[in-house]
């Protein structure tokens, strides 16, 4: 298995860690040339959407990337991976746009309104594990295709819609793999 971590900005390194953690492969993709060779899923991690979506559009990703999520390529968004693959953001025009759910960015505030907590996702694992949010964005609404993995204090912060999942919180910036061996058996079908 080989996943490709978009790495334009943000906590990229963080989930390559994670992945070597599993034994699994993963690759950086910071041009359109990266996206060349066959890849099995891909994750666009936290930072800042707003750059996020500009440089998918100024490298010549967006389109490409767009395509490959809609035909299937299982893909995980963490925090601002979330707005990015969001049909709605609150306030904005949305950026890849292919997963349905409404969005708020920067929610729960701002650097220093951060916080942990711990919650029990069944789909994911049998035991509670560590949610950091970092200036993190919650979803308002889903679609009726849309799961809702967890909510957190009344507001949803995991989900995943067929090929797509996606957390407000960041999985990868803990030592818990749980939220990325879901993604694999995703990518495995199971």
């Amino acid at each position: 298995m080989r996943i490709g971590i978009l790495a334009l900005q943000g906590a990229f390194i963080e989930h390559k860690f994670a992945l070597d953690a599993l034994g699994i492969e993963s690759f950086e993709i910071r041009q359109k040339r990266d996206i060349e060779k066959p890849f099995d899923g891909l994750i666009i991690p936290g930072g800042e959407s707003t750059v996020i979506g500009k440089l998918l559009r100024q490298l010549d990703l967006f389109e490409p990337i767009k395509e490959m999520i809609e035909n299937g390529m299982p893909v995980f968004g963490t925090c601002a991976g979330l707005i990015v693959l969001a049909k709605s953001i609150e306030g904005e025009n949305p950026h890849l746009g292919v997963m349905d759910i409404s969005v708020r960015r920067n929610a729960y505030g701002k650097q220093i309104d951060s916080f942990s907590n711990e919650a029990l996702i069944p789909e994911i694992s049998i035991a509670p594990f560590p949610l950091v949010f970092i200036r993190a964005p919650w979803i308002d609404s889903v679609g009726e295709n849309v799961q809702v993995l967890c909510e957190l204090n009344g507001h949803i912060v995991a989900a995943r819609e067929k090929n797509m999942l996606v957390t407000s919180f960041h999985p990868e910036l803990t030592k818990n793999t749980a939220v990325h061996e879901y993604f694999m058996n995703m990518i495995k079908g199971e």
